[in-house]
Order: structure tokens, then sequence, then C-alpha cells
């Protein structure tokens, strides 16, 4: 029973035999002759053993040890499967999040489109002769002439962005 455990128990951990006995200080031949029982290490070896396998003494001497590599592979596929339903919902928060920003994009870019048209802005036409409103009127000026020209641009690129983004129904 003893040879049977320490088998089931150095395969389960994925060690040869040649790695055991190294670990434990001895040759392949003894770990060999334990797993075949034509020999049994004494107390001392026993309890290294047991350390080196992170096993019991009392379960590489008395109980059945079978190869769990299935159950192995159960809890892995369980353990991958919920991080990839984690990584799915991160996914797709983060997909929500870019949409969302494009669409606000989209409609921040209309409203000033629509204040500047509501205010009436005489965009290349502004009286700069006027001191007083002359630097109001160019900070104004320069905002419009870099909105004009880059925001249909944004704006064409927020909508296939937010298109490209949406929900695949």
């Amino acid at each position: 029973m003893l040879n049977e455990n320490i088998k089931a128990i150095r395969k389960s951990k994925g060690l040869s035999q040649e790695e055991l006995a190294v670990k434990l200080n001895v040759v392949r031949q003894t770990v060999s002759k334990w797993e075949q029982g034509l020999s049994v290490p004494d107390a001392d070896m026993l309890i290294s053993l047991s350390e080196v396998l992170e096993t019991p003494v009392s379960t590489l001497l008395g109980e059945t040890v079978t190869e769990t590599k299935a159950d192995d592979l159960r809890a892995i596929s369980e353990k991958l499967e919920v991080i990839n339903l984690q990584l799915a919902r991160e996914k797709a928060a983060r997909r929500k999040a870019v949409h969302w920003l494009f669409i606000s994009l989209c409609v921040i870019i209309a409203a000033i489109f629509a204040g500047l048209t509501a205010i009436n802005s005489a965009y290349l036409g502004w009286d700069f002769s006027n001191p007083e409103t002359a630097a109001a009127g160019a900070m104004l000026h320069a905002f419009e002439w870099l909105f004009i020209r880059i925001a249909p641009l944004a704006l064409i690129g927020a909508i296939v962005g937010a298109c490209l983004t949406r929900k695949n129904m």
C-alpha cells in the first residue's frame, strides 16, 4: 500500500522518479524500489518524503490514493471558466463605456455647433477695430477656426466609433 501511495502521489504532483530522488537526496533506484515494494523508507526518510510530496505521513502509510488528474483538470477548467466570465464582463463594460463616450462626443460637438449658430457668430466677419472686444473676439475667432476645421472629422470619427462599439444584436 505504501508503494502504491508513493507512486500515485508522485505522479499527481507531476514528479518523475529522478526528480523525487533529487529532492530526497537519494538515487532514482531507491525511489523505484519503494514504488515496487522491494524496500521501504525508514522513519526519517518517510517524514522527508511526506514533506517533499506535501502529504501527511498517514496518507502515505494507510490511505489509498488515486490519481486526481481528472479532478484537477475539472477544477482548473472551472477556474478558467470563472476567469473568462470575469474578463468578458470587463470587456463588455469597457466597450459600453467607450460607446457612451463616443455618443457623448457626438452630442457635445452638435451642442457646440448649435451654440455657435444660436449666437449668430460672424466667424470671419468679426470687427477687431474695437480694442475692448478685440481680445475676446480673437479668442472666439481662434476657437471657431479650430472647431470648424476639426469638429467635422471628430464628429465622423465619433459616429463611426459609436457604430463600431455598439452591442451586436
